[in-house]
């Protein structure tokens, strides 16, 4: 029966509690810069005139 291990997200080696969910602080990293560098977005529903909904005022 293959192991429940959890993995690192990025490299696939064994999890260290220290830096959970990660393997190693260079894993840890290397996530953080990819949400600084914009490589991960969450998406947001944008209208036609360039506002967010949460930007709009106009509905009551």
């Amino acid at each position: 029966m293959p192991s429940k291990e959890p993995h690192c997200p990025l490299c696939g080696k064994p999890r260290d509690p220290d830096f959970k969910p990660f393997c190693s602080r260079g894993c840890r990293d290397r996530d953080l810069l990819g949400w600084f560098g914009e490589t991960y977005r969450v998406p947001a529903h944008q209208a036609p005139d360039g506002t967010a909904d949460d930007d709009r005022s106009d509905e009551g």
